[in-house]
C-alpha cells in the first residue's frame, strides 16, 4: 500500500543537507512498513535494527567514533554498508535513548549515510531531561494513519485519486462520480486508516476480518500502558481510553471521564495518551491572527482519537451502522464525521510539521458559538464547520464572521461541492457577508490546495 510520505522519503533521500530522519506517529501507522518499501525501491540493503528485539545491538553505539560503529555493524550484519547505497533503520530507538542522542554525531561525521530512526513511544523519551536530544542534527517525519486518498490507491481506485488531486472547485462535479466516492467514503470510515485494517479488507473484503484487527489494534494499545512509566495508575489510564472516543466533538470536560476522579489525574492519562499519539488536542484559539498557537487558551480544548475506525470500534459501531444512518453526517451525532475530517487537517500541512489543528468558541450568555475547526493557510485565517443542512444554520460561522472579518469560510458535508456569496443578519440585525466554500467529506485532503486556489 503506497503512502504519500513515501515521496518526501525520497526528496530527503537526495538532498544535499540531509540529516539522520526520525519517523514519529502511533504504534501500527506503518512507520516500519514505510521504512521497509523505502528502502526495497531506493537502495540496494537495508540494515535494521530494533532496539526492542535486538536490544543487545545497542551496546555497538556505545562507541564514540560513528565509523567504528559502522564497522561493527558490518560484522553484526554480515553486510557491507556503503554510503548512497545502504540504509540503516533504527527501529523502536525509544528503548535505546542514548542511540537517539548520538545520531547528531553520524550527521556531523557521516552525513551522506542514510539513517532513518522511528519509535512508538519516541515522545515519552522526547519529554525526559536526562539525555541531550540532538537539536539541529536531525529531523522529524510525522505519520499518522492513512487517508481517504491512500485507501483510494490501496482500492485499485487511482483514478479516482488523480481526479480529487487534481480537481479545481469551479469544475462541475458530476453527481455519478460524487455518490462512487461518498459510498467508497463510507467503506474508509467504517475501516478507518490503519494500514493493517485496510490490508486485511484488500485481501478479503471481509468487515468483521477488519473488525477483528481493530479490536487486537485497541488491545496492543492497552497493552502498552506498562510502558507509560511507573507512576501510573493503569486503571485510570484505561478508562480515559476507552471513554475519550465517546467525547470527539465536545468540549472536554473531566467530569465526562469519571465523575470520582480529581481532574488533575485524569489530565495526566490524558498527557500520556497525548504522548503516545493516541489523543490530539483540538485546542480554542482566539483566533485574531497568525499563528493560531499563539492565542490559545489551555484549559479550553476537544480531543481526537488516533483513527476514525479505531473511534467506531471503541464506540459500539459499525459498518450496519453506517448504513443504518445512511449519511455519514448523522452517526453519532455528528461526531464520526468530525473525527475524519479532523485527522485529515491534522496531518494536512507537510508531513515535517508537527500536527497540529484549533477550533473556536465564545461562551457568553445567550450568545454561545463554536466552530468545528479553524486552520491558516499561508496569511489566511480559515473557520471550518463540519455541518449539514441549509447556511441558515451556520449560526455560530456567521458570529465568527462577523467578529473576526475573516472573507473565506469553508463547510464539509456530504453534498456536492459549491462556492456561494452568503448575506446573512446576526439576530440583531448586524450584517455578516462572506464567501463559503461547501466540499464533501472525501476533500478534507485537498482542502489546503484548494484554497490556494482561491484568490484573496
Amino acid at each position: 500500500m503506497y503512502r504519500f510520505a513515501l515521496d518526501y522519503l525520497k526528496e530527503w533521500k537526495d538532498r544535499i543537507s540531509r540529516k539522520p530522519i526520525v519517523i514519529r506517529g502511533a504504534r501500527q501507522v506503518g512507520k516500519s512498513y514505510l521504512v521497509r518499501i523505502f528502502a526495497e525501491s531506493e537502495f540496494e540493503n537495508l540494515i535494521e535494527i530494533n532496539f526492542e528485539r535486538d536490544n543487545n545491538v545497542a551496546a555497538i553505539f556505545e562507541d564514540e567514533s560513528p565509523s567504528r560503529i559502522v564497522k561493527l555493524l558490518e560484522l553484526q550484519f554480515g553486510k557491507r554498508i556503503l554510503q548512497g547505497k545502504t540504509i540503516i533503520f533504527l527501529d523502536e530507538i525509544q528503548a535505546a535513548p542514548k542511540v537517539f542522542a548520538k545520531l547528531r554525531y553520524f550527521y556531523e561525521e557521516l552525513p551522506l549515510l542514510h539513517i532513518i530512526a522511528a519509535g512508538s513511544l519516541l515522545e515519552f523519551v522526547l519529554s525526559e531531561s536526562e539525555f541531550s536530544v540532538p537539536v539541529g542534527r536531525i529531523e522529524y517525519l510525522h505519520l499518522g494513519p492513512m487517508t481517504f486518498e491512500e485507501f483510494l490507491l490501496a482500492g485499485e481506485n487511482s483514478n479516482l485519486q488523480d481526479y480529487l488531486r487534481n480537481y479545481a472547485f469551479e469544475e462541475e462535479l458530476p453527481d455519478s462520480i460524487h455518490q462512487k466516492l461518498m459510498t467508497l467514503y463510507k467503506t474508509f470510515v467504517s475501516l478507518g486508516g490503519m494500514p493493517q485494517v485496510l490490508s486485511a479488507f484488500m485481501q478479503t473484503s471481509s468487515f468483521k476480518e477488519a473488525e477483528i484487527i481493530k479490536e487486537s489494534i485497541m488491545q496492543t494499545h492497552k497493552d502498552d500502558f506498562s510502558k507509560y512509566g511507573r507512576r501510573v495508575n493503569h486503571q485510570r489510564l484505561l478508562n480515559v481510553f476507552i471513554k475519550l472516543p465517546e467525547t470527539v466533538g465536545m468540549k472536554f470536560k473531566y467530569v465526562n471521564i469519571d465523575r470520582g476522579e480529581q481532574a488533575k489525574e485524569i489530565h495526566k492519562s490524558l498527557n500520556l495518551l497525548e504522548l503516545a499519539k493516541i489523543a490530539y488536542p483540538v485546542r480554542h484559539s482566539a483566533c485574531n491572527g497568525i499563528p493560531l498557537g499563539g492565542e490559545t487558551d489551555e484549559k479550553t480544548f476537544k480531543m481526537l482519537f488516533l483513527d476514525v475506525g479505531l473511534m467506531l470500534n471503541s464506540c459500539g459501531l459499525s459498518m450496519l451502522d453506517l448504513e443504518k444512518a445512511g449519511d455519514v453526517m448523522l452517526v453519532n451525532s455528528g461526531a464520526v464525521a468530525e473525527q475524519a475530517v479532523g485527522q485529515h487537517l491534522l496531518y494536512s500541512q507537510e508531513c515535517y510539521r508537527e500536527p497540529e489543528l484549533y477550533y473556536w468558541v465564545r461562551e457568553k450568555k445567550n450568545s454561545e458559538a463554536e466552530l468545528d475547526y479553524v486552520i491558516s493557510e499561508g496569511k489566511r485565517i480559515i473557520p471550518i464547520e463540519v455541518k449539514s443542512g441549509k447556511t441558515s444554520q451556520l449560526k455560530s460561522l456567521h458570529q465568527f464572521i462577523y467578529a473576526k472579518r475573516y472573507e473565506l469560510a469553508v463547510r464539509f458535508n456530504s453534498d456536492t461541492v459549491s462556492f456561494t456569496k452568503i448575506t446573512a443578519s446576526l439576530p440583531d440585525g448586524n450584517p455578516v457577508k462572506y464567501n463559503l466554500l461547501s466540499l464533501p467529506l472525501y476533500m478534507a485532503e485537498e482542502l489546503r490546495r484548494i484554497i490556494k486556489t482561491i484568490p484573496e
